[in-house]
């Protein structure tokens, strides 16, 4: 239940291009989230760009921090409210764009957050 696995990674230029051009786009500080719906699997793409953190020790850290957070709490997407809607997938893509690294709870209240919001949808 809260494994990682690689079907869960949103790869594939024409699949990313697609969401960021189709998906629907918020924030949810220190994050921006573009989500659609998928046919297949829940895919998320993590992203700390190298304009704001020069150094790749500090974008994998913000990486894993964030893929630990959703890990953790993928879960909020799975439940729902109606109970004839089940099993909904989506296509999601987690952008950092805050200047400074934040502290994990930080991080992670974002991150559920922002799975409340793409399930309320």
């Amino acid at each position: 239940m809260n494994s990682f696995p690689k079907q869960n990674k949103l790869c594939g230029k024409e699949r990313i291009a697609q969401l960021y051009k189709n998906g629907h786009r918020f924030i949810a500080w220190p994050l921006r989230v573009t989500w659609a719906q998928a046919e297949e699997n829940t895919q998320i793409l993590v992203w700390a760009p190298k304009s704001l953190f020069k150094h790749a020790v500090q974008r994998n850290r913000l990486r894993r921090l964030i893929r630990e957070a959703y890990r953790l709490n993928q879960k909020i997407l799975l439940t729902n409210s109606e109970p004839q809607v089940t099993n909904r997938k989506f296509l999601i893509a987690f952008n950092y764009i805050d200047k400074e690294e934040q502290p994990y709870p930080v991080i992670e209240r974002a991150v559920c957050k922002a799975l409340k919001k793409i399930n309320g949808k």
